[in-house]
């Protein structure tokens, strides 16, 4: 089951509710009993490193590396 931050706008108290996704919109009042709240924007940091064998073989020849208009060539 997911976990969703919220926030207290009365006494600005932050906590988590383990809840289904369905209701992750629902009201949660705060630990402290006030009822005006909002759920924040949670974000999620993934880290890690790639094998050598996973890592993308470096391009040859020509400048720039595609993608966008001055890295594509289309700047004349």
């Amino acid at each position: 089951m997911p976990r969703y931050e919220y926030r207290c706008k009365t006494c600005g108290a932050t906590f988590e509710m383990r809840r289904p996704m369905s209701q992750s919109n629902a009201p949660a009042p705060c630990p402290e009993g006030h009822g005006d709240t909002v759920k924040l924007l949670s974000t999620v940091a993934v880290t890690g490193t790639a094998s050598a064998s996973a890592r993308p073989a470096p391009q040859s020849g020509g400048g720039g590396g595609g993608g966008g208009c001055c890295g594509g060539g289309c700047c004349g």
